[in-house]
Formats: C-alpha cells, sequence, structure tokens
C-alpha cells in the first residue's frame, strides 16, 4: 500500500510558540496580513478594489512589517557588537596580567553573549520565514508571482531593508568576532580551538556547544534566504528546489554540452559572410542566401522536439546523434560546390538544423548539474553561445582560400563546412571516450506503515532548510492554514507536465504570451540584420567577405560585456519590466535608423543602426528569458514541452520567417531589399510594445 505522508504545519502558531516574549511586538504580524489576504481577495471576488490597489496596500503594509523587524535587528546587533567590544577590552588586559578566575568568568560572558546572538539569528530566521510564506500566500490566493517582483525591486534598492534579513553581513561578521575572541581565552585554558576563519567547513574540532548551535542557526539562515538568480534565468535553465543527486553530475560530462553549444553556434554563424556568395557560384541570386541561412532553422523547429523528448531518456546518445548528423550536414554543404548543385546545399543544411542538441545541453544543466554549481553552468551556458555566435563569422574571415584538393574545390565557400565537419568528427571521438551518462532513479519507493513515521520526520526536517524564494511551487502546502482555497490544483497536478504543445498552450497567460512574442520579434529583427548583412554591404559599400566577418564578429563580441553591464549594474537600478519597454523603443529606434531614405546610405548609418538593434535586442533578449522564468507556470518547467523548448521554438519560427522574408523581397531587387524587410520588423516592433503596455502590470 502506497502511503502519502504530509506534514501540515501552521506557522502561526508556530510563531506565536517559539518567539521571545520580550520582542514580541517586533516580529511580522503574520497574523494580520493573512487576514488581509483573505480580505483583499473577496474584495476583489465582489468588486470592490482594483489589483493595482491591492498591490499597492499590501506592498506598504509588508514594508512596515520588515522595516519594523529590521530595525529592531540592526538595534540588537548593534548591542551584542558594544558587548563583545567591551568584553574584547577586558580580554585585552587579562591576555597581559593571567588571571585564571578572570579568565573563566570572561569566557562565560562570551558564551552568554554567544546565547543572545543565537536568539537573535532564529529571531532573523522566524521573520524571513514568515517573509516567504505570506509572499507565497499571496501568490497562490491571487494567481500570480508577486514574490518575484516584491523580492526584486526592493532588494536592488540602494535603501534596501531585505538586505539586512536577507544577506546578513552584519551578523556575520559579529559571528567571526565573538569565535576569534572566544578561542583567544581558550588558548588560555590550554585547548586548541580553531576560530571560524581558521577551520574548514568539514573539520571535526572540539567547539563550545554555543559556536555549534550559532553556526547551524547561520547555515540554516543562508539556505533559507538564497534568492539571487540571473544567469540561471537568461539560459531559461530550470532552477529546481530538488537536490540533484550526486552521481549525476559529471564535470567533463558538463564540459561536452557546453562545447556542443559552442560548435554548434559557430556552425550557425560561419556561413552567414559568405552565403550570397555560394549562393550565386551556384546561379542563384544573392538573397537566396536567407533560404540556405533560414534551412537550418526550418529544421530546428522539429528537432528541438525530438530532443528535448529523447533527453527524458538520454543525454549521451542524443549528443552523438547531433555530432554525426551534423557532420554529414557540413560535409554535403561542402561537396554542394562541386556538385554544382543549390538542391545538395539546402540538403546540407537542413541536416545542421536537425543535429541541434540545445534542448538537451539546457535539459543536461537542469537535470543533472548540482544547485550549488548551477548558475555557473548557466552561465557558462550563455557565455558558450555568445562565443559561438562571434567566434563563426571571425573564423569565416579567416578561411580565405582558393585550391583543389585531389578532385574537391576547397576556398571561401566550401572550407567552412570542412572545417565544421571535421570539428564534429573530433568532438564526437572526445564525447565517446569521456562522457558519462548520468545514474537515472526510475525505481518509486513505496513506503510501508513502519517507514511513515521516519519519512515525515525526514520531510519536516527537510522543510525547515528550503529557500526563500522557490522556483515553483512546492507539492506540499507551506503551512496548514485552512482557508487556502479548494479550487486550487491538488499537489500532483499542479507539478504534472505539459503532454503536448496543446496542453503547454493553455499554460500560457496573457504576460507570458507577450514575453513570447517579444523573443520572437527580437529574434526575428536579429536576424534580418545579421543575414542580410553581406548582401547589404556589398551592394551599398562593396564591403569583402573579410570585411563583413569582422562586422559580424564585433558584434557578437558585445553580447558578454553588455549581459555583463545588465547583470551586475542596470538590472539593480531599475525594474526588469522597466528594461524590458526600454530595450524594445531601442530597437525600435536602431530599425528606424536602419531605413534607407534619402539618396545616399552611409557607412556610419549602416553601423550605428546595426549597433543600436543588436545590442538593445541582446539586452531584451536577456530581461525577456528572465521575465519569462518569473511569469511562466512550474508546470512548464519540466517534461519534453517545457518553458525552454517553447522559447526556443518561438526564436527559430522567427529567424525561419526572416530568412523566408529576405529571400521572397530579392525577388524585387537588391535596391529594395534593405527597406523591404526593416519594414515587418517595425511592425512587429510596435505590436510588442503595444501589448507589452497592455500587459505592462502584469510582467513580474
Amino acid at each position: 500500500m502506497q502511503i502519502l505522508i504530509t506534514e501540515m504545519v501552521n506557522f502561526g502558531k508556530k510563531l506565536m510558540a517559539n518567539r521571545v516574549q520580550e520582542w514580541e511586538k517586533y516580529y511580522i504580524n503574520y497574523k494580520l496580513m493573512k487576514k488581509k489576504v483573505k480580505q483583499y481577495v473577496q474584495q476583489m471576488e465582489q468588486g470592490g478594489k482594483e489589483r493595482r490597489h491591492v498591490l499597492k496596500e499590501f506592498s506598504r503594509m509588508l514594508d512596515d512589517q520588515i522595516e519594523k523587524t529590521v530595525l529592531f535587528f540592526l538595534e540588537q546587533q548593534g548591542i551584542i557588537a558594544h558587548r563583545i567590544q567591551e568584553l574584547g577590552e577586558e580580554r585585552t588586559v587579562l591576555l597581559e596580567q593571567p588571571v585564571i578566575s578572570k579568565i573563566s568568568r570572561l569566557r562565560e560572558a562570551y558564551i552568554e553573549v554567544g546565547h543572545d546572538l543565537l536568539k537573535l539569528l532564529r529571531f532573523v530566521e522566524m521573520n524571513a520565514t514568515g517573509i516567504r510564506k505570506i509572499l507565497k500566500k499571496f501568490d497562490k490566493s491571487f494567481g500570480y508571482k508577486f514574490t518575484d517582483y516584491y523580492i526584486s525591486t526592493r532588494s536592488n534598492h540602494p535603501y534596501s531593508q531585505l538586505q539586512q534579513v536577507f544577506k546578513h553581513v552584519g551578523i556575520a561578521a559579529v559571528v567571526g568576532a565573538l569565535s576569534r575572541n572566544l578561542d583567544e581565552i581558550e588558548e588560555r585554558q590550554g585547548s586548541s580551538y580553531l576560530s571560524l576563519y581558521d577551520q574548514p567547513s568539514t573539520a571535526m574540532v572540539v567547539q563550545d556547544p554555543v559556536i555549534y548551535l550559532i553556526q547551524e542557526s547561520v547555515d540554516k539562515l543562508t539556505h533559507s534566504t538564497n534568492f539571487l538568480k540571473f544567469l540561471g534565468q537568461h539560459a531559461l535553465i530550470h532552477e529546481g528546489e530538488e537536490q540533484v543527486d550526486e552521481r549525476r553530475y559529471h564535470f567533463v560530462s558538463l564540459l561536452s554540452n557546453l562545447v556542443n553549444t559552442f560548435l554548434y553556434m559557430v556552425n550557425t554563424y560561419i556561413i552567414v559572410p559568405t552565403a550570397d556568395d555560394y549562393s550565386m557560384s551556384l546561379g542563384a541570386a544573392a538573397t537566396v542566401c536567407g533560404i540556405v541561412i533560414g534551412s537550418m532553422a526550418v529544421a530546428q523547429v522539429f528537432s528541438s522536439v525530438y530532443f528535448s523528448a529523447w533527453s527524458n531518456k538520454s543525454y549521451f546518445r542524443p549528443l552523438v546523434f547531433s555530432s554525426i548528423v551534423l557532420f554529414l550536414g557540413n560535409t554535403l554543404y561542402a561537396l554542394a560546390y562541386d556538385l554544382n548543385s543549390l538542391t545538395i546545399l539546402l540538403i546540407g543544411r537542413l541536416l545542421c538544423g536537425m543535429g541541434s542538441a540545445r534542448a538537451v545541453n539546457r535539459r543536461y544543466i537542469s537535470d543533472c548539474v548540482p544547485n550549488e554549481i548551477r548558475m555557473k553552468a548557466s552561465a557558462g551556458f550563455v557565455s558558450a553561445s555568445a562565443l559561438g555566435m562571434a567566434c563563426g563569422p571571425a573564423l569565416a574571415g579567416l578561411l580565405q582560400t582558393n585550391f583543389k584538393l585531389y578532385r574537391l574545390t576547397v576556398n571561401q565557400d566550401t572550407l567552412p563546412g570542412w572545417v565544421m565537419a571535421f570539428a564534429w568528427v573530433a568532438y564526437l571521438i572526445w564525447l565517446w571516450i569521456s562522457f558519462k551518462e548520468p545514474v537515472r532513479d526510475t525505481k518509486v519507493k513505496i513506503l510501508s506503515p513502519d517507514d511513515a513515521g521516519h519519512v515525515g520526520i525526514e520531510a519536516l526536517e527537510t522543510g525547515l532548510v528550503q529557500p526563500l524564494l522557490n522556483g515553483s511551487e512546492q507539492k506540499q502546502s507551506d503551512d496548514g492554514d485552512e482557508e487556502c482555497n479548494a479550487s486550487e490544483e491538488g499537489p500532483e497536478e499542479s507539478h504534472k507536465p505539459a503532454t503536448s504543445i496543446a496542453s503547454a498552450y493553455r499554460l500560457l497567460t496573457p504576460s507570458v504570451k507577450v514575453q513570447l512574442l517579444i523573443y520572437f520579434m527580437l529574434k526575428y529583427a536579429m536576424e534580418i540584420l545579421l543575414s542580410e548583412s553581406s548582401v547589404v554591404s556589398g551592394y551599398y559599400f562593396g564591403w569583402s567577405t573579410g570585411q563583413v566577418a569582422i562586422f559580424l564578429a564585433v558584434l557578437g563580441l558585445t553580447v558578454l560585456p553588455v549581459n555583463a553591464i545588465v547583470g551586475t549594474y542596470i538590472s539593480n537600478m531599475f525594474e526588469d519590466r522597466q528594461i524590458l519597454l526600454g530595450s524594445e523603443i531601442l530597437v525600435l529606434l536602431g530599425i528606424l535608423l536602419s531605413f534607407k531614405v534619402t539618396g545616399t546610405y552611409a557607412v556610419p548609418q549602416y553601423v550605428s543602426s546595426a549597433l543600436i538593434t543588436f545590442v538593445a535586442a541582446e539586452v531584451l533578449e536577456g530581461v525577456n528569458l528572465a521575465l519569462l522564468s518569473q511569469v511562466m507556470s512550474s508546470r512548464l518547467a519540466r517534461g519534453t514541452y517545457n518553458g525552454g523548448l517553447l522559447s526556443t521554438e518561438a526564436g527559430t519560427v522567427a529567424r525561419v520567417v526572416a530568412d523566408g522574408t529576405i529571400t521572397l523581397a530579392g525577388y524585387l531587387g537588391e535596391s529594395r531589399l534593405l527597406n523591404i524587410t526593416l519594414l515587418p520588423s517595425l511592425l512587429i516592433c510596435l505590436g510588442s510594445i503595444v501589448a507589452t503596455l497592455l500587459t505592462y502590470n502584469s510582467m513580474y
């Protein structure tokens, strides 16, 4: 018999039972806020309050509660610090003229301070837990994620009070001072105590019990307040709560996924500077380069789905298949020149698109990389993509040669295909030797009645160290409050992943649909800019393949520094939705500046407008995916039809449409190509801005 064990803990009662009586009025008033949430629900159902008024009122109440707690916390922290300072002066005197009885009393005084510090740490933890729970209750009651908006706006503000609760740097300094001073006292008594500075986290060192308790409390507080995440959201890699089995993680296997990502992006963009020349050498128009470049994206629309499904069963086999298909695709691409066949050329590019394993790369990081390094792995994914995007055109610029090898022509058109074919063979050999398939736990444990008590206790202990901000809702309620809506989905239903495109679409809220529209727009604008660059620059400025390659490489190299500036500075100054709207406006400006409206079209106009469009689109992509990861249903975090797949499909379809637009516009002549292809970009960008404004208040 399968037994479902659920521990229902009423946090309100727990807060009442565990609080320090003399500090009673400084705890957050959880009961009041819970009552307010219930009132807001009733008022909105009756039409008595608008949502924006509820958000403003609740935010102000929560601000007041946090301010009360933080100011008291800082006061008590200062008192403890002052006591340690006074004891330090006494310690200095005793170390010069030791008196055993006084040293013992001083040690007891330090231990007393330690217990007071421990009490303060538990005060902070209790309030941090209360903040998390009331925010989650608010989200659950109103059906959208107010938590992400509230935390991001409050924690990033220069006068943030949340930082005092969640970062607890001051407390860490006090803990260090107490440990160091107690260490010196113990040395005078002949012990061998080490301070927190000296011992590794795994060291088995005999310490005073109060130091152990303080360390445990600090560790618990650290786990309970870890919510800073940026690059992982930009990669749209799920940041799950569950701990990854260490047996699943293998560094070299992670590295092979990142190398796969890098090589695929190189493969995508290495042909862009020469695609027009290759098309003409096969008897087609230069603008057929749109179809040549876009055919890879057409195949990727389908490959993303089957690779995502395949990654449910294996990671190694999809990567092997991907490498073989990409080898064949690049070989056909290179042979098309001597075979004088545009069809072979397109088949080669289609095969390259069928080998896109980016869905596998994302899933491996999400499922097999431990939580503590997942953000670094996500950053590696973003960086590998950006470097590949820059290296592709740069490498094409270096492959300027022309000779015969037996009957094979090796020139600037075919060499990118041969180079990438060789690269994928080398990668396949390395993958075969070094990749380790993660252990998959397919067994479902059936609990017997005798196991119930043990698992229940273990589940309760695990629940005490859960993160403050959760990427998705937990399988059980955080507390046992009776007023949870009966209409809410049950635990199993609310976590069941989407099983089809249709079921995934039904999970999309209006704000998520707008985010996907924005992603479509920015990918469309970027693809128009990049794919037609060789044709436009050659027609207006007479640029060579090498000059086009340098131009595209410079654009690609802006990705990492732009993301660094946004992630480090801009995101701390503005809300994500503000950056989103501002970036859309800049993309619109770049598109407008790109139009040829006078008799001449100069290099400065083209380069400056391209930089504005590309950089703004890069910023927009990062913040768009960050917002998408916040507002998307938790049911799209796992399974075949996940959020990463939906965003990939939106971007891939945009690229296909953009490349098709270039080819169709080419029939009207190269002189009209620029303005005709920019017009859809302009209209889609305007539409996305309007949609953003209409859903602006729900974007958090």
